[in-house]
């Protein structure tokens, strides 16, 4: 059953080969308590983020930070993430925020992710994290449509 569904390591090179994030951005932010392997996974976000080509921001203390924007929100690069797999927690922070599971801030967290151009979010965490985003992810075209009505998409 040599094959069988698995990809070759040729296979696996020319997927990575094809993969494009020209002009596409990326943010990750690490939410709920610090597990182990949350440094790496920001780690590989970031690396491979940059390698197709994409720009990469931390949203430093989680969905708090997003809502809050300015500073917690910083552009990544290769080198800020070349010692962190050593180090426990998580280094971009993370933090409890109430105000994310109100509407208004989330159509703050949107609008910080749209004046900077970022149109992908990766979400380290736990099941509230994640149900949080899938929120996000629901509501997402019409916080857009909210933030033109009301003049604030900054594009």
């Amino acid at each position: 059953m040599a094959g069988a569904g698995l990809l070759t390591r040729q296979d696996s090179r020319k997927f990575f080969e094809n993969l494009s994030g020209a002009g596409k951005s990326i943010a990750v932010l690490t939410s709920g308590g610090d597990a182990q392997g949350m440094n790496g996974a920001v780690r590989a976000v970031v690396r491979m983020g940059i390698y197709v080509g994409a720009k990469v921001y931390f949203i430093h203390e989680g969905y708090q930070g997003m809502v809050d924007g300015g500073n917690n929100i910083k552009e990544a690069t290769w080198e800020s993430v070349s010692s962190m797999l050593q180090v426990g927690g998580t280094v971009i922070g993370s933090a409890r925020c109430k105000e994310f599971r109100s509407r208004e801030g989330r159509l703050k967290a949107a609008h910080n992710l749209v004046k900077r151009s970022i149109n992908n979010l990766c979400v380290i965490g736990g099941d509230g994290s994640l149900t949080g985003a899938n929120l996000f992810r629901e509501e997402w075209s019409g916080l857009l449509d909210e933030l033109l009505k009301k003049g604030r998409s900054d594009r």
